[in-house]
C-alpha cells in the first residue's frame, strides 16, 4: 500500500490556490502577493504555491485565467475612464494607474521590485527546492525498496517455476509406471484365464482300432 505524504497537496487547497490566484489576477495584483496570501492560509511558502501553480495548477484554469485577465483590463479601463472624467483628479494617478496595470501583466514579483521582495522570493524558492530535494530522495528510497521487492520476487518466482517442473517430471514418471503396471496386471490376468481354459478342456487319444479314448 502506498504511503500518503503529509504535505501532499489536497483538491482543497488546489482550489484555494486558483480561487485566489484568479482573484489577484483580476482585481490587478500580482501572482507572488497571491501566493502570499494562499501560502498563510494552508501554512506553505509562497515559493510552494508558486512551484504548484505553474506545475500543475495553471494548466487546469487556462481559460479562467484568460477571463480574470479580460475583467482586469476591463477594471483598468474603467478606471482611467473615471480619471479622464474627474476634472480635480491629477495626471499623476493616472500615471499611477497605469503603472499598477504595467506591473500586473505577468509579473511574480510584487509592485515596486524592492530589496525586500527579492530576498523574501529567493528565499522561499530556496525553501521550495529544499522541499524538492527531500521529495526526490525520498522517491529514491521508495525506488530503492521496489527493486529490493522486485528482485526478491523474481527469485520466488523462478523458485516455484522450478518446483512446478520438477513436480511435472516427477507426476510423468510416475502415470508412466502406473501404465506399465496396468499393462503387466493385464497380461497376467489373460495368461490366467487361458490355463485355466486348457485345464477344463477334456483331452483324448486315437487307439489302434480307430476309437476315441478320453485322457483322465
Amino acid at each position: 500500500m502506498t504511503a500518503i505524504r503529509q504535505d501532499a497537496w489536497s483538491p482543497d487547497d488546489d482550489l484555494i490556490l486558483a480561487e485566489v490566484t484568479l482573484r489577484h489576477i483580476r482585481e490587478g495584483s500580482t501572482q507572488l502577493a497571491a501566493f502570499e496570501e494562499v501560502g498563510e492560509r494552508i501554512g506553505r511558502t509562497s515559493a510552494a504555491c508558486g512551484f504548484r501553480w505553474n506545475s500543475c495548477v495553471r494548466k487546469r484554469y487556462e481559460d479562467a485565467i484568460q477571463i480574470a485577465k479580460q475583467q482586469r483590463q476591463k477594471r483598468n479601463y474603467l478606471k482611467k475612464q473615471t480619471v479622464v472624467a474627474t476634472p480635480h483628479v491629477s495626471s499623476i494617478a493616472v500615471f499611477e494607474t497605469d503603472e499598477r496595470s504595467f506591473k500586473a501583466e505577468g509579473s511574480t514579483i510584487e509592485e515596486g521590485l524592492s530589496v525586500d521582495a527579492v530576498i523574501r522570493f529567493l528565499r522561499g524558492w530556496k525553501t521550495s527546492y529544499q522541499d524538492l530535494t527531500r521529495q526526490m530522495k525520498w522517491y529514491e528510497k521508495e525506488l530503492k525498496e521496489k527493486e529490493e521487492e522486485l528482485y526478491r520476487l523474481r527469485d520466488q518466482n523462478e523458485r516455484l517455476s522450478k518446483e512446478v517442473n520438477s513436480a511435472q517430471t516427477d507426476y510423468r514418471t510416475v502415470n508412466d509406471d502406473y501404465k506399465t503396471l496396468i499393462q503387466i496386471m493385464d497380461r497376467a490376468r489373460r495368461l490366467t484365464v487361458l490355463t485355466n481354459d486348457d485345464e477344463a478342456k477334456p483331452r483324448f487319444k486315437m487307439d489302434a482300432n480307430g476309437n476315441l479314448e478320453r485322457i483322465e
